[in-house]
């Protein structure tokens, strides 16, 4: 990964993929999708009747989110999907093809290779940015990820959104000190439980749904 990321690997066990970081630690498995189709679903309820929505999406991931996001938002919708690391759309377009369903050819979608931050600018550029990236505030992965969720991104956040507009974020567990940050940069901010699968043994994830004051 760029940045000294370490390593991501691609793993295959049937028609179940795996995509692992260094020390055998599972970022994303390709059985469990609940939690980041509901990061998109949510805030596309809360944004339900504004024409021609501007979506980011950080982190491609496994195409879940994005999936959600083109079956919840309207044909105007405009989506870009910043990716860090490239081979994760090659894999996208090829080994896991079918896991991605066609997703990345919708005419809505714009692929933008690179670290999402870089789309993060401007003043009412979006109206909802959601953020899927590493393992949420307390990351594994990057350290540049932390300036993601810090006090001076989530201020560059809420500039890059339209009034009334959402800043939707994905995490592994809660994280108090994270909200209240949230809340001081200037959001009125719901925290929802979710589960990663089905079943009541499966695990359960957190999204913060961050509306711009």
């Amino acid at each position: 990964m760029p940045g000294g990321g370490g390593t991501l690997r691609l793993m295959q066990r049937g028609q179940e993929f795996s995509i692992m970081a260094e020390g055998g630690i599972e970022l994303m498995n390709s059985r469990l999708s609940g939690s980041e189709e509901a990061l998109a679903r949510l805030t596309a309820e809360l944004l339900a009747g504004r024409k021609a929505p501007r979506v980011l999406i950080g982190g491609l991931g496994m195409g879940f989110t994005l999936r959600a996001a083109l079956a919840a938002y309207p044909v105007d919708a405009r989506i870009v999907v910043a990716e860090l690391v490239p081979e994760v759309v090659d894999w996208a377009r090829g080994p896991m093809a079918a896991v991605y369903g066609g997703c990345l050819d919708d005419p809505r979608v714009e692929i933008a290779i690179g670290d999402v931050q870089r789309q993060i600018t401007g003043q009412g550029v979006w109206d909802a940015i959601l953020l899927d990236v590493d393992n949420g505030p307390e990351g594994l992965t990057r350290r540049a990820n932390d300036s993601l969720y810090d006090s001076a991104g989530l201020a560059a956040a809420r500039e890059a959104l339209t009034p009334g507009a959402l800043l939707a974020v994905w995490s592994s567990a809660p994280h108090a000190p994270f909200r209240k940050r949230v809340r001081a940069a200037g959001f009125d901010v719901q925290e929802r439980r979710v589960k990663a699968g089905p079943g009541r043994r499966k695990a359960s994830h957190v999204i913060w749904l961050a509306t711009r004051r």
